[in-house]
């Protein structure tokens, strides 16, 4: 995007980059009296439509103005920055995506570039009424205070009802009429519960505070262990860039973990962040993008969708548990949320934060070659220290039949209910078991649209797919051999777990946190407040139960299966588990209790089994990466991954064959593929991967869409795209 129009007043011409398909640039004429610049909201004629599009520059002149249709209007509201335009160019051509799409996940809201609605207000008309009851009189002390308000407004604060107000309007006491509300947008207060920081903390706040200060553009690594007290440096960041006036953006990766941060928020800085994620009602997702495309300085937190805001003052990014894959988005443009927020720091001339206990292998790299500046916070805060890890081999000592909890963690378990503290058990599986076959036959049963197994969740009475969400009604014959009662649940799911405690552990209070039990963030603010109340004695979960959440009273963490992640082809096996069982370990013993970690495996020679009991996470580290040199894999090569998929494998095969044939014949240019993907049907179509190989320092984007771009294929084949693949199923 230019910085300058054409100034003509005479055919006067503007690119228009249109959010909707064919979502690409088109030349508008700008009629007299007009005037736009880049950035620009407006609404343009496509076809016989009004659609909504932004102004990217001066037009291409590729047409006769005659066939040029003019601009319908301007929207009156400040435009795009350059940054952010800057940043949807990147996004499309790093990612090989319609610049179009990316730009339809800014303009997401609609509502918000409409022009604010008139709203009824009442307002005091000076009468009074002959007799005032304490209901009639908080309503004038309210209106008094904060003058003309909206019925709801009233009835919240005066804590009246609806008909308190409206015998007041029909006396002539109130009167009605249109009013315009601004938003409250109190900002937070830098100074409002500064925290006591350690001398290790302080030290890194106050590295991360003065590049707040000075602007100064750069990654910082905030590496520390779990515990050690990440939030509360750089809360000092975000106090920072309040104090400059500034808006500062948190990413975080779950929506489940949003009220929890919050919460301590809202206890450092006296007001509540702007939240941005998919559960947010249409008026606040209208209002908060509303204030991120205000100069007001204002502190947001959402998830991955929050990165494409219109600030116009941004002055921090900050990527909470940045190694977390939730960042990636694999459907639509897809993207990596965290190497997008480091591209808009860059644009925006502002600092990024990355923060985590693990971080992820390519920023360890960075770090090491200098890009990165990393800050440690080796110890955990206070007088809490690690937990100690402990590792039980299964094949000495399993569990007894019927079990999956083993007697060393059973005993330990027990111990801990007798001490008053809480238990966190994790298994990696939802639902109540992964797999249902026939003891007789062995027949397994599949998932019609997709290559797996359908999972049993005991609860629902269901057998679900996890992959397109199918459900079937567990059956109580053999669908192959028609025996009675044969169907045999196999393997544990965090169900099947829950019932063993419950059987063998009834007096304990038992909760389930699994993306099936946790829905919504309100949910998951629940069950924090249950187990900081000391409502729960052992919280059985998935993954969620990994990212961030802190209990004071939880010393014990037990790994039903750590050997779960280690097998399968997978690049990023090795790194996800490592890092999933230390945050899950990571939980045990955050304040002054000590805590333990106990992991269930067989294999307690395996180097990461090795480097949590020792403690040694950069020894794996330097080992992972050196493997990874070694293999000419990411961080040290690049990736990009094509999917090719169709309801007719005939058709995905010959595509994803034709598509080889015709690769570029490029020094450096490697090809792996076709081959069946690791899920070779998903939801009814039928998946080929093709594996794309380069060194770093290649035109990479170049080729990919010259090579894309001279082929055609049936539109019952779709080629997905993915450059830095993290998934590969």
């Amino acid at each position: 995007m230019t910085a300058s129009l054409v100034e003509e007043e005479n055919n006067r011409t503007v690119s228009v980059l249109l959010s909707v398909p064919p979502s690409r640039l088109y030349d508008y004429a700008v009629p007299p009296g007009i005037n736009v610049l880049p950035g620009d909201i407006v609404d343009v004629p496509l076809g016989k439509r009004r659609v909504l599009g932004v102004v990217w520059g001066p037009g291409s002149r590729l047409r006769p103005s005659i066939k040029i249709k003019p601009l319908l209007g301007k929207r009156q509201m400040t435009g795009l920055s350059l940054e952010l335009s800057r940043l949807v160019d990147w996004v499309a051509n790093y990612y090989l995506a319609p610049p179009g799409l990316v730009l339809r996940m800014v303009l997401s809201t609609p509502s918000a570039l409409q022009e604010r609605k008139p709203l009824k207000g009442y307002r005091d008309s000076g009468s009074r009424p002959q007799r005032i009851t304490p209901q009639r009189a908080r309503v004038f002390e309210v209106l008094s205070k904060c003058g003309p308000c909206v019925l709801g407004d009233i009835v919240r604060s005066a804590n009246v009802s609806p008909g308190v107000v409206k015998q007041l309007e029909n006396e002539g006491h109130l009167v009605v009429s249109d009013i315009q509300l601004q938003p409250e947008s109190e900002p937070p207060n830098p100074d409002y519960q500064v925290s006591q920081l350690s001398p290790d903390q302080e030290r890194s706040a106050e590295v991360l505070c003065r590049a707040v200060t000075d602007r100064k553009s750069g990654v910082k690594l905030l590496d520390g262990v779990t515990g050690a007290g990440k939030t509360e440096v750089y809360f000092e960041a975000i106090a920072a860039a309040i104090r400059r006036e500034g808006q500062a953006l948190v990413l975080i990766p779950e929506i489940a973990l949003t009220e929890d941060w919050i919460r301590r928020f809202q206890g450092r800085f006296g007001v509540r962040p702007w939240a941005w994620h998919s559960e947010i009602g249409l008026t606040t997702r209208r209002e908060t993008w509303r204030q991120a495309n205000s100069s007001s300085p204002g502190v947001f937190v959402g998830t991955r969708s929050a990165l494409f805001l219109p600030f116009q003052k941004l002055g921090l990014i900050i990527v909470d548990e940045e190694h977390d894959p939730s960042y990636k988005q694999e459907d639509g443009v897809v993207y990596n949320a965290r190497d997008v927020a480091i591209m808009r720091g860059r644009f925006a001339s502002c600092p990024v934060i990355l923060v985590s206990a693990t971080p992820s292998l390519e920023t360890h790299h960075n770090v090491e070659v200098g890009r990165y500046e990393k800050l440690s916070l080796p110890r955990r805060f206070g007088l809490s220290s690690l937990p100690d890890i402990e590792a039980i081999d299964m094949r000495v000592n399993p569990p007894v039949a019927g079990r999956w909890i083993s007697p060393r963690l059973d005993q330990v378990l027990r111990q801990t209910m007798q001490e008053g503290s809480q238990t966190l058990l994790f298994l990696n599986r939802r639902g109540y078991a992964p797999l249902t076959l026939c003891g007789a036959c062995g027949f397994r049963i599949e998932c019609k649209s997709c290559s797996a197994w359908l999972v049993e969740h005991r609860e629902s009475s269901l057998l679900t797919c996890h992959h397109c969400g199918h459900q079937e009604i567990r059956p109580k014959c053999c669908p192959r051999c028609a025996a009675l009662d044969s169907m045999v649940a196999c393997g544990p799911g965090v169900e099947r777990l829950a019932e063993e405690v419950n059987k063998f552990v009834p007096e304990a209070r038992v909760r389930l946190m699994t993306s099936d039990t946790i829905k919504s963030g309100g949910e998951a603010k629940v069950l924090v407040q249950d187990m900081l109340a000391g409502n729960i004695d052992i919280l059985i979960g998935t993954q969620m139960v990994t990212k961030g959440f802190h209990f004071p009273s939880l010393t014990l963490v037990g790994v039903i299966d750590a050997d779960l992640g280690l097998s399968g082809g997978n690049l990023r096996a090795g790194e996800r588990s490592m890092q999933l069982l230390s945050q899950v370990s990571g939980r045990a013993g955050r304040e002054n209790k000590s805590g333990r970690a106990i992991l269930q495996t067989y294999v307690p020679e395996h180097p990461i089994m090795a480097a949590l009991i020792q403690g040694d996470r950069d020894k794996f580290v330097r080992e992972e990466l050196e493997a990874r040199r070694q293999a000419g894999m990411p961080p040290f090569n690049r990736l990009v991954g094509m999917i090719v998929a169709s309801a007719s494998q005939q058709y995905a095969f010959e595509v994803a064959r034709l598509l080889v044939r015709k690769a570029p014949v490029v020094s450096g240019f490697e090809i792996f593929g076709p081959a069946p993907a690791p899920i070779a049907l998903l939801r009814g179509k039928y998946r080929f991967r093709i594996l794309v190989r380069t060194p770093r320092k290649y035109g990479l984007q170049a080729l990919l869409r010259s090579w894309l771009d001279r082929l055609d294929w049936s539109k019952e084949v779709s080629v997905k795209v993915d450059v830095d693949p993290y998934s590969f199923t």
